[in-house]
């Protein structure tokens, strides 16, 4: 987040004080952009400070039980299905062909990588709360 602050306030500074904007820093801000979104987004979702709807309000037992192992579910399916597989096959497709980015010289699947390391961390977080989410509806006996 700091690189991306810095990246833009020079691009600010090469813009309007020198009078001539640098060629990098709008590619570098978009990327850094990407990389922060998504490892954000992981990390949130490690933490559980995702946007919740709470569908079931003040309810417990089977059903909520049953919900919450649903949702960790959906979720893990998305993150499975579009980030990890839909990324990867994105990266591989642009290393195979080469394309780097116009002004950085990257690799542009480098910048792709963002998509399925994100994606194996949602899935990972969202199977270890499933799993303590069974592991606590199993004490109780409120197994769905």
């Amino acid at each position: 987040m700091a690189a991306s602050v810095v990246n833009v306030l020079w691009q600010v500074l090469s813009r309007y004080v020198l009078g001539s904007p640098s060629s990098f820093t709008d590619e570098l801000a978009r990327y850094l952009l990407v990389w922060v979104g998504l490892l954000g987004s992981a990390y949130a979702a490690g933490q559980r400070l995702h946007v919740a709807v709470d569908l079931l309000p003040g309810r417990t037992g089977r059903l909520r039980a049953a919900s919450t192992l649903l949702a960790h579910g959906v979720v893990t399916l998305f993150a499975l299905a579009v980030l990890v597989v839909g990324g990867g096959g994105l990266v591989r497709l642009v290393a195979e062909l080469g394309q780097h980015s116009a002004a950085l010289g990257v690799p542009l699947a480098w910048v792709y990588l963002a998509a399925p390391l994100a994606g194996g961390l949602v899935v990972f977080y969202a199977l270890s709360d499933a799993h303590a989410e069974w592991r606590r509806i199993s004490r109780r006996g409120d197994t769905p």
